[in-house]
């Protein structure tokens, strides 16, 4: 599953007042927010996203199901379901990152997180279905557990039936605690649903219920704006874009998985992505992230600092000269750790370990992975500015410096430098979509309690699934996204 991180400070809680606006036939959710308290600081805050209200408008002639989204201080978008006859009400994300809808279940009788939500009640509703077979679902913020239980769905109007789901009867993560959403429901592709379980998407097309094989997002950056934003149903919304969307095949299904192109800096091409990189665009990232070694030449390059790696560093100055011997003599880039002892070999293999292969991998320590992960980095560093042609001191001083700027999921900037910042630009359909020193970073406070954040954070997600981009909501609440289902494709259109 994807990366789910959540930081563990909580914000001022928000209240909501549905208004109806009948002159346009729409119903709208506007949202009313109680002040922030600036003493308990940043909150909840990153990679995960939440969803709020629920309702059905229309779009022209599409019939569109639209869900308004409210932002929380731009990293949490959350939102209502209705489960069950007579309806109960859970908030959820609604994440494109995963496929399964899961809510704390009344069974949930060992976790603190269940207690602090609400719990489905099987036996309240007259529409509940049976299934039981149990399941387990591992987030990077922490896993859930439970079984798989039938009933109706609202989503908006729209009314799911015989919707499967996941009575959640463990939530193993202090995460789940701090959460403001009760659960979450999943629109990705079922290949990568728990259970092979149909998602709440796949029914809602199955069943009639929208026009159009498509879905929209729109994420409101401005978090004093009333209205955070909205997912449409079957439809978009041509208010919430300018222009025309560039369209990109998915090339896999399980995310919305597309084939990115180059990465830029500036006007400076990072190289890594010249040849092609795999993306995917998820509403349940609240941040940008990446492959480290990228991440890490862009957080030095907009002076983000995070936790100093030391490992790093120590690989830099103790095995930097012989990196830099090896590349030049012609070694090939993976098979440099590996001769310097650092790593497990890792360069042509017949597909069959030995033995004693075996056995070291077996002893191989957390610390040896650390120091094996920081000599991959200095590699592909070293191998891109050797292509620069700098000598090797101004190369290695490069280096220690990238290593100074490895970071914690979260990285800080300071604030009033945020205007000299380069434009980091990411090329998707041959189309640069340029995120400015202002759309990628985040404000937390007013005044002289004002905390800045780097949108950009490393995540290295392994083959065969990585590495991987994720374009969490930074990027979405820039380029307003159309997730096509009908014809197996996303697109971007710069936001309205």
């Amino acid at each position: 599953m994807m990366l789910k991180l959540l930081i563990l400070f909580m914000f001022a809680l928000t209240s909501s007042l549905v208004i109806s606006d009948s002159s346009n036939g729409l119903l709208r959710i506007g949202l009313k927010k109680r002040q922030l308290d600036l003493n308990s600081r940043i909150a909840a805050r990153i990679l995960r996203a939440k969803v709020t209200k629920v309702h059905q408008k229309k779009l022209g002639d599409s019939d569109g199901d639209i869900v308004a989204l409210k932002n929380f201080l731009d990293a949490q978008y959350y939102g209502e379901i209705r489960i069950g006859t007579p309806p109960q009400t859970f908030t959820v994300v609604f994440d494109t990152g995963s496929s399964n809808l899961w809510v704390p279940s009344s069974k949930c009788y060992f976790s603190i997180a269940c207690y602090l939500h609400p719990r489905y009640k099987a036996s309240k509703s007259c529409t509940y279905k049976k299934n039981g077979a149990h399941c387990a679902i591992t987030y990077g913020s922490g896993s859930i557990s439970g079984f798989f239980s039938e009933d109706d769905v609202k989503v908006g109007d729209l009314v799911v039936k015989d919707q499967s789901f996941i009575e959640a009867t463990q939530e193993g993560s202090l995460s789940f605690i701090l959460a403001q959403f009760d659960g979450i429901l999943g629109l990705g592709f079922q290949e990568i649903s728990v259970g092979n379980a149909v998602p709440v998407w796949y029914n809602m097309v199955a069943q009639g219920l929208v026009s159009e094989e498509i879905f929209s997002f729109w994420l409101n950056r401005d978090a004093k704006a009333k209205d955070g934003g909205e997912i449409v149903f079957g439809g978009v919304d041509p208010k919430h874009y300018k222009g025309c969307h560039t369209y990109v095949p998915i090339t896999e299904k399980g995310y919305w998985q597309f084939e990115m192109g180059d990465i830029l800096i500036g006007n400076h091409s990072t190289g890594f992505c010249k040849g092609g990189c795999s993306a995917i665009a998820d509403s349940g990232t609240s941040l940008l992230a990446g492959p480290s070694a990228i991440v890490t030449e862009i957080n030095y390059a907009i002076g983000a600092k995070g936790i100093v790696s030391t490992e790093c560093r120590d690989v830099a100055s103790q095995h930097g000269d012989m990196i830099w011997e090896l590349l030049v003599t012609g070694i090939k880039p993976n098979q440099v750790c590996s001769s310097l002892g650092l790593c497990l070999a890792n360069g042509d293999h017949t597909g069959i370990e030995t033995v004693v292969e075996k056995e070291n991998r077996k002893k191989q320590t957390a610390g040896d992975d650390t120091r094996c992960a920081a000599c991959e980095l200095a590699v592909a560093w070293i191998r891109k500015e050797h292509t620069l042609n700098k000598t090797k001191e101004q190369l290695l001083s490069y280096v220690n410096h990238l290593c100074e700027s490895l970071q914690s999921p979260i990285s800080f900037v300071d604030c009033k430098k945020i205007s000299s910042m380069p434009d980091v630009s990411f090329t998707i359909g041959d189309k640069s979509f340029v995120l400015t020193p202002e759309q990628y970073i985040l404000k937390i406070g007013e005044g002289s309690s004002t905390i800045c954040l780097s949108g950009f954070m490393g995540f290295d997600l392994p083959p065969p699934r990585g590495p991987l981009w994720i374009l969490g909501d930074v990027f979405m609440g820039v380029y307003h996204t159309v997730f096509d289902y009908g014809n197996l494709r996303i697109g971007f259109a710069e936001a309205a």
